[in-house]
């Protein structure tokens, strides 16, 4: 809430936090780059500000999406040399939901971008 100071790493400033709702997009980026394991895909969220993501969300979100279609998995015996692991890949619907995302996040931008121009506005004039 503004005016109130949030409790939690950073008080709620930086990029201490994820952006709430944004795992989804970012791994389905992400497989969109090609198949990949579950810690993996982890390891490539951190340019998205979830580099401290705790690795149950990531594969909560992975089976989350691969009920509703978006990816689907197999388990890879053959490439390590430990236990079978799984590997994630997009589906046709999950590519169809990433340019869904896409276009979401390219307006949030739009109307962010608005919203900060208002604020550095308002700013210079509190200060003159």
């Amino acid at each position: 809430m503004p005016g109130r100071r949030r409790r939690g790493r950073g008080g709620g400033r930086g990029w201490g936090r994820p952006i709430r709702g944004f795992l989804e997009p970012c791994l389905l980026l992400v497989l969109q780059r090609g198949k990949s394991h579950g810690y993996d895909l982890k390891d490539e969220l951190g340019p998205f500000g979830m580099g401290n993501v705790n690795p149950s969300l990531v594969y909560r979100a992975l089976r989350d999406m691969e009920e509703e279609g978006l990816v689907r998995s197999e388990w890879d015996t053959e490439s390590t040399a430990g236990p079978a692991r799984r590997v994630y890949e997009l589906t046709r619907e999950g590519h169809e939901r990433l340019n869904e995302w896409a276009e979401e996040l390219r307006h949030t931008d739009l109307v962010l971008h608005h919203f900060l121009e208002a604020v550095n506005r308002t700013i210079e004039e509190d200060s003159s």
